[in-house]
């Protein structure tokens, strides 16, 4: 078989994955050694049993279709590489490739082609209302692939549409693209339009932004510099790989050393504007997932317990501020079961209090 053909093979294998990918409403596709090609649907993996298990050679094939020269290059000097892989101009996806016992593994993940807003992701649109601060931090949090990006992007859409500014977006590598509307949108790739994330987040300072959307908190010097910048005329949004606010809070103040700790505490009650915590959970009717959402917003109570090193009761506030704007996780599921949306066993697996959750369900609410 000659090297054309191979490439042509391989070019329309790739081309028949994608698709179906769209075709069966994936959110992501995984091509590894040993396995069929595996689509997610729904947050479950399904092999795609009418395709080949996969060898060394054919996720070889896959991959060099998928990447640049500087990809290529990438992946053999440090051993993975995350890129956008635009695909025939409806399709995008965030891509990472990289080795696992000296074999190529591929996972793409479906970027939607327009932003949806927080009415269509059954996000409750008080969300909205960080918009309306010209300084602050706003964290989005979660599990990996929970929807977090998309809650930031939704968010980030409606400031395009409604306000007046520079909206500054940090990524690695970009998902959404904007249409710019009434604001100046500028989209960095972390390792094409920068070096690091703090190199980027720290240009902010002299590009006249507005809005920054972070696309990770990942280390301390991204997290000072986010925090200084949110003290100093900057929105901030940006996601952080955690379960609720409390460990949320934990997380951050934890990246610094033990001297700096309180001094830290001071400026992020000072800085943060809200907490948002949520679970993508299989709906009933089998039509995707619905997520549930835990809402901290700052308030004299939450600024005090982070000051004062007391995270342990922030659980409390939320859950008794619902007045205010506050939504708990559990209270959150529980609203999910009482409309019919999920089941009670799927809640129950997402609770952080499974009594509580259980007692919430018995009474209604």
């Amino acid at each position: 078989m000659s090297d054309g053909f191979e490439i042509l093979h391989a070019e329309q294998r790739v081309k028949n994955l994608l698709l179906l990918v769209g075709q069966q409403g994936a959110s992501d596709l995984h091509l590894v050694v040993g396995r069929y090609p595996t689509l997610r649907i729904n947050g479950k993996l399904h092999p795609i049993t009418q395709e080949k298990i996969l060898t060394p050679a054919d996720t070889k094939a896959l991959s060099d279709i998928l990447l640049s020269e500087e990809g290529k290059d990438e992946l053999l000097s440090a051993g993975q590489t995350d890129f956008s892989y635009n695909f025939e101009n409806r399709m995008r996806f965030r891509t990472n490739i990289f080795f696992q016992k000296g074999f190529v593994s591929v996972t793409m993940r479906f970027v939607m082609d327009h932003v949806r807003n927080l009415e269509e992701l059954n996000i409750p649109s008080s969300l909205y209302n960080f918009a309306n601060y010209s300084q602050g931090l706003v964290l989005v949090t979660g599990p990996v692939g929970h929807g977090k990006s998309t809650t930031l992007a939704a968010i980030i859409e409606y400031i395009n549409h409604n306000q007046e500014k520079h909206i500054v977006t940090i990524e690695d590598p970009i998902e959404f693209v904007y249409t710019q509307d009434r604001c100046i949108i500028n989209q960095r790739e972390v390792g094409r339009d920068a070096k690091t994330f703090p190199l980027a987040l720290r240009a902010v300072f002299r590009e006249d932004a507005n809005v920054v959307m972070l696309a990770e908190l990942r280390d301390l010097e991204t997290i000072a510099t986010a925090m200084t910048a949110a003290e100093t005329g900057h929105l901030i949004f940006a996601t952080v790989h955690t379960n609720d606010a409390a460990q949320t809070i934990d997380r951050i103040i934890d990246v610094f050393s033990a001297h700096q700790q309180n001094q830290i505490r001071a400026q992020l009650a000072s800085v943060l504007l809200g907490v948002v915590s949520q679970r993508l959970i299989p709906r009933m009717d089998g039509a995707g997932r619905v997520p549930a959402v835990e809402i901290m917003l700052k308030n004299h109570a939450v600024e005090n317990l982070i000051r004062e090193n007391k995270t342990h009761q922030l659980d409390s506030v939320i859950e008794t501020s619902l007045k205010d704007g506050m939504v708990s996780l559990d209270r959150s599921l529980s609203d999910l079961v009482r409309r019919g949306l999920i089941s009670v066993n799927d809640a129950l697996v997402y609770a952080k209090n499974r009594q509580y959750l259980e007692m919430l369900i018995a009474k209604g609410e």
